[in-house]
């Protein structure tokens, strides 16, 4: 895992719930857009960003899912 720019590890993607690792992603983006890095702190922003994005789906899949089990517990039954 690379470090960050204060030389500390991040936080590991498992231990993150959905919105620390939204917000962490749109910084990543940020200093992705900003530029300035140099293409291998470039590259760990954009694995880092990787695995965020991946941590997001998985939030998102799982309300989905919860989401439609509970709508379909609550339509009615068709005589």
């Amino acid at each position: 895992m690379a470090k960050t720019d204060t030389g500390t590890e991040p936080e590991p993607t498992s231990a993150l719930g959905y919105e620390q690792a939204r917000d962490e992603l749109i910084e990543v983006v940020r200093r992705l857009e900003a530029g300035g890095t140099s293409l291998e702190a470039s590259l760990a922003l954009w694995e880092r960003g990787e695995e965020l994005a991946k941590v997001c789906r998985h939030w998102l899949d799982g309300a989905r899912e919860r989401l439609n089990a509970s709508l379909a517990t609550e339509e009615p039954e068709e005589d």
